[in-house]
């Protein structure tokens, strides 16, 4: 992690002479740009597993009207998946390499020391909201309407705005998946279809926990995952056209 907080550090440094004291919070966005960046191609080839997806429901769908509830239509539609080459589960990719880069900078920015010397990183601030700071911290000093508290309506608005456009995203996705399919629901022969119907229902809604997210995770982490979704939605807008 120290060398992580050295990274940090020397890009704060590059950024300084545009953005002063708010430095180490660019070099934050930066650096998830750059994750994203080198994300990129796994959700490109995401997106193109989707679109095979939703091309072989007609195909499942007519699978459903040849073996009804006969437990051949699991075998089958694995079967169809394998022939075609399609993994159910490639869309879940980016989002788990993401992690790992989320999770430092949440350690990083919730720890007072860093191999024993005290963490210099804790001094950075985003204009008035300190990076390790909490939503919570700000309102107990200086209220919604302080300076650090103003930071924070300010990531909210943005979130909110970037959780809707999520949310409208991911509607004309599920709808349009389940016109191919020529259903509303999943069916539960086929294998992981319950679950993913599921998901599938309350993925327009997961934007908005968002909004919690930035709201008790340290400063720096919340501006992780603002850029991160502002990203995605753009991605997936232009990806899934």
């Amino acid at each position: 992690m120290s060398v992580f907080a050295t990274l940090v550090e020397q890009l704060a440094d590059l950024l300084r002479p545009l953005f002063g004291l708010s430095a180490a919070a660019a070099a934050i966005i930066a650096f998830t740009a750059l994750v994203r960046l080198l994300v990129h191609p796994l959700s490109r080839a995401a997106a193109r597993g989707q679109k095979a997806r939703a091309a072989l429901q007609p195909r499942i769908a007519e699978l459903r009207r040849k073996h009804g509830k006969n437990p051949e239509l699991q075998k089958a539609v694995l079967e169809l998946h394998a022939e075609e080459k399609v993994s159910p589960l490639s869309g879940c990719l980016p989002s788990l390499l993401q992690l790992p880069a989320f999770f430092l900078l949440y350690h990083l920015f919730s720890s007072g020391t860093i191999g024993g010397e005290p963490n210099t990183l804790l001094t950075h601030q985003l204009l008035d909201a300190p990076l390790g700071g909490r939503w919570a911290d700000a309102l107990g000093d200086g209220g919604v309407f302080g300076g650090a508290g103003l930071v924070y309506l300010g990531l909210f608005a943005v979130v909110t705005v970037v959780a809707y456009v999520s949310y409208r995203l991911s509607r004309r996705m599920t709808e349009a998946s389940a016109a191919l399919a020529g259903t509303a629901g999943a069916d539960p022969q086929v294998p992981g279809a319950a679950a993913m119907g599921g998901v599938m229902k309350v993925m327009p809604f997961m934007s908005f926990l968002t909004l919690v997210t930035v709201a008790v995770v340290p400063l720096a982490a919340a501006l992780y995952v603002v850029t991160s979704t502002t990203w995605s939605v753009i991605e997936r807008s232009v990806l899934y056209r």
